[in-house]
């Protein structure tokens, strides 16, 4: 695999340290401003909403340009973002900051996943983006619980600062190790301008591209259905201390790191197949997470497995929704990154109605099941689509949203 995966991966590493970080900060940071912990916690919803908004915002901005130059300039942004957190005199400023570190999120992944698939052969396509993920899975087994106890004992601010600085390095091992020159035979030169932005934005007409889209929102929703309430489900199901949440949370990043590496594999024999896998795999935990909540080697194995089902669908979703626009895929693959935060929002709105219903500390699990099945559905509808496109396309034409069968989408 080229070195230049390993530029994306510390990308992704500090993106993933940055985006979690505040949820273990919050307490920290609310004393420090002097504001409660429910205001503290908007901080987290203005990330997301900087990713959601700047997913497809920059990526269209940036249709243009050099691939390689827009990683760049977005983990530059990335850097601003995390320093002017760390520097903010009080909470409006903070709440700016944070929105303006999300902004470069999800474009970042997105043309990402566009340069690590051109500069490797097309049987690679999904273990290249499974490596780009996979600093984003690591984490939240290291990144994530060094920066909350830095922060817990040099101060919150300190904490931004570092990842300001792992921002750097990741520019640093970008313009060093993404090549200027054309990638290898069967790949896409990484610094070639995309395809504009009149074919990005007809990119995302095409009816698969949606209904890849919502696979991933139905999908990941499954998932933070029930992990936006584990902690509960861990102390008043489980019977743990609070104390253990931490260390059970990383028994989720290394089922999420394994998931990952796993997914890319499967997914470059069988696109299709990982995927409903994948989601089979989403809904039977989730089904089975309120028995195995019912004793404590039970409800750490549960965990490890949440993570690996669920992060077995990360590859094969990002691939799927650029091969479906696979004329200017740029804009389609931030697209799907905004699709996961929406998924993390309404997965943690869908789990939160069961419990405010009354029902059981464990039935938020139960909600995600239902949109991992949701999500089945939507993947069959989006099957049966591409079957019929198949059937109908003429030899060596394109039929709009669908691309002719070759021998490389056959595997799918």
């Amino acid at each position: 695999m080229p070195l230049a995966l390993l530029a994306l991966a510390v990308g992704a590493f500090g993106i993933g340290t940055t985006e979690f970080v505040m949820m273990g900060l919050l307490p920290d940071v609310a004393d420090d401003l002097h504001v409660s912990i429910p205001t503290a916690g908007h901080l987290v919803s203005a990330y997301a909403l900087g990713v959601v908004i700047g997913a497809p915002l920059l990526a269209a901005l940036t249709a243009r340009m050099s691939r390689r130059q827009v990683l760049i300039g977005l983990m530059a942004l990335f850097v601003v973002g995390n320093a002017l957190s760390a520097l903010a005199p009080g909470y409006d400023s903070l709440l700016a900051a944070r929105f303006v570190s999300g902004l470069p999120h999800g474009a970042f992944f997105g043309v990402g996943a566009v340069v690590a698939t051109g500069m490797v052969p097309p049987e690679r396509k999904a273990r290249s983006v499974s490596l780009m993920f996979l600093g984003l899975t690591v984490a939240n087994i290291a990144g994530v619980p060094v920066a909350t106890l830095m922060g817990q004992h040099l101060g919150w601010r300190a904490t931004f600062l570092a990842v300001s600085a792992i921002g750097v390095a990741a520019i640093a091992s970008l313009a060093l190790l993404v090549p200027r020159s054309p990638a290898p035979a069967g790949g896409h030169a990484p610094h070639a301008p995309a395809a504009g932005l009149r074919g990005e934005l007809a990119a995302l007409r095409s009816v698969p591209v949606w209904l890849a889209l919502l696979t991933t929102v139905a999908g990941f929703g499954a998932l933070f259905a029930a992990y936006s309430y584990v902690t509960p489900m861990l102390t008043d199901a489980a019977g743990y201390a609070e104390s253990s949440v931490t260390l059970l949370l990383a028994l989720f990043g290394v089922g999420a790191t394994a998931g990952n590496l796993l997914g890319g594999r499967l997914a470059d024999h069988s696109l299709r197949g990982t995927l409903f896998g994948g989601l089979t795999s989403l809904a039977v935990v989730l089904v089975l997470f309120p028995v195995l909540m019912r004793a404590e080697w039970s409800a750490a194995l549960a965990v490890a497995l949440l993570g690996m089902a669920a992060f077995l669908t990360g590859s094969p979703l990002q691939l799927m929704v650029m091969e479906k626009a696979s004329t200017a895929p740029s804009l389609a693959s931030s697209a799907n990154q905004a699709a996961f935060n929406l998924a993390n929002a309404g997965g943690a709105w869908v789990g939160g109605l069961t419990l405010a219903a009354g029902f059981a500390v464990t039935s938020p699990a139960l909600a995600g099941a239902a949109l991992a099945v949701l999500g089945l559905a939507v993947a069959a509808v989006a099957y049966a689509v591409d079957r019929r496109g198949t059937a109908t396309a003429q030899p060596g034409r394109v039929v709009a949203g669908h691309v002719p069968q070759t021998s490389e989408a056959l595997r799918h």
